[in-house]
């Protein structure tokens, strides 16, 4: 299967930023909005696994955003997110919905527009995937923590998150415990916890002379990304209402 990539912008604090576009053509009416991580303009990061849930069907929009901004990257985040509300329908056959996914400091952020709707218009995401969050730390997105605020009462969302359990930046026990204060409070919560660490949930591995992750070479790592492709492409499900 063929898919496409095309970059265009988005615009923020009278300037713009970068965006990626996969697609592979297919009638899909699925769209996902995915974040990357804490470094900065880092969504070459997320292209493999991009890749691989475009492949399965879903339009996938990855923007740049930079955490070392003085508000953390929140305007940056608020208006991608914009963006993919905007187009949200030109891109995806005419469905009005977009599932949001992130990594790492990129899943908080995503975590954090489930739970706060009001700091974005009132707008819910179709569904919610986290990669290797740390959730007991402020959302970029809101400044609030997400486990502070499953409790609020917000109509719960499919929520979906994946965490490997070697990882030793952002412990699994943050996901753990995310996943079970939301199925408490009714939430649709399942988590998958894959044996790697926080690059191997990408399909990649950290390249330390490079500073970045990078597509890893190991079959078996790799595989570990077309799983977490698959968690992303199936919570994408619901889109289908304007």
């Amino acid at each position: 299967m063929t898919i496409t990539t095309r970059t265009v912008r988005y615009a923020t604090g009278g300037d713009s930023k970068l965006l990626d576009v996969y697609a592979s053509g297919q009638q899909d009416n699925r769209c996902v909005l995915l974040w990357h991580g804490m470094g900065p303009d880092e969504r070459d990061v997320l292209a493999s696994l991009a890749g691989q849930i475009a492949g399965l069907g879903p339009t996938v929009l990855v923007p740049d955003w930079r955490s070392d901004q003085p508000d953390g990257g929140r305007e940056h985040l608020t208006d991608a997110l914009r963006y993919g509300r905007d187009h949200v329908r030109e891109l995806c056959d005419g469905s009005g919905q977009l599932a949001l996914a992130g990594w790492s400091a990129g899943a908080g952020a995503a975590m954090g527009v489930a739970l706060q709707p009001e700091h974005f218009d009132g707008w819910r995401p179709a569904a919610v995937v986290g990669i290797a969050g740390g959730y007991r730390r402020p959302a970029p997105s809101t400044g609030t923590v997400p486990l502070q605020a499953v409790g609020r009462a917000v109509a719960p969302i499919p929520i979906r998150l994946v965490h490997g359990t070697a990882d030793e930046v952002v412990p699994v026990d943050s996901s753990r415990e995310l996943h079970e204060a939301l199925l408490a409070h009714g939430w649709d919560s399942e988590l998958s916890e894959p044996v790697t660490d926080h690059a191997g949930v990408l399909g990649c591995a950290y390249d330390p002379a490079a500073g970045r992750c990078l597509p890893a070479k190991e079959p078996s790592v790799s595989d570990l990304g077309r799983r977490t492709a698959h968690v992303i492409a199936g919570a994408a499900w619901p889109c289908g209402q304007a």
